[in-house]
């Protein structure tokens, strides 16, 4: 028997908590709840969630320190659910790890679309059609069975959403890809994203990859992004 999915709510008002879990059990996810930061991350270690939902503002502990020290340890989904709304806040989150971004006051049935889509995008089908194939160009090296990243053998952690972006523009290397394509090559369906996410995406990837040593991604001013020659 497959194990159940478990989703962490981290929110310090009750009645959200209450909204989030009714809506999530309906569609038979198991919950997990915190009130404050530090309960959050006590609940992660604990309990090791199949996804996060962060309140932004918390005591004890904000939505955001809890992102950053879990994506420490782990690429688990992250998705900050919270009452600001300025874009900067939104571009703050993306960068510091978190895969989806939702405002309150917001609709039940889109928070279950976001969380069944990341949930989609961090495990792989348990059968593919065809055979998946390491990709290599350069010294970038990803491996799409195993979820593995390498720049010149030294491996980089990736989420999900950050993995399907370099995936794409990695199976051509040189092309340009605009934001809007790579959007749906990331996200796997519509969704709500800017521009900006992406650019703090590809941001996000190339501090991880300078971390190894690397630069794999070009900047093609007023087009878009591609894998140049440099990988």
């Amino acid at each position: 028997m497959s194990r159940q999915t478990t989703v962490l709510i981290a929110d310090d008002d009750p009645h959200i908590r209450e909204v989030v879990r009714f809506a999530l059990r309906r569609e038979n996810i198991e919950c997990v709840e915190a009130g404050d930061g530090a309960a959050a991350l006590a609940a992660f270690e604990r309990t090791q969630p199949d996804l996060l939902i962060l309140d932004i503002l918390m005591p004890e502990m904000d939505g955001t320190e809890v992102c950053r020290r879990v994506r420490v340890r782990s690429n688990v989904p992250i998705l900050f659910l919270s009452s600001k709304t300025d874009e900067i806040d939104k571009i703050v989150g993306l960068e510091i790890g978190a895969d989806d971004y939702v405002t309150k006051p917001f609709s039940p049935r889109e928070l279950v679309a976001r969380v069944r889509a990341a949930l989609r995008r961090a495990n792989a089908p348990p059968v593919e059609a065809a055979p998946t194939h390491a990709m290599q160009h350069g010294k970038l090296r990803l491996d799409p069975d195993r979820h593995e990243a390498l720049w010149d053998g030294r491996p980089v952690p990736l989420t999900a959403v950050e993995f399907g972006l370099l995936k794409t523009m990695l199976a051509h290397p040189g092309r340009v890809f605009t934001r809007e394509s790579l959007m749906d090559s990331a996200y796997g369906e519509p969704t709500h994203v800017s521009g900006r996410t992406i650019d703090s995406h590809v941001r996000r990837i190339r501090e991880k990859f300078a971390e190894a040593g690397g630069e794999p991604i070009e900047t093609v001013r007023g087009v878009g992004y591609r894998v140049g020659d440099g990988a």
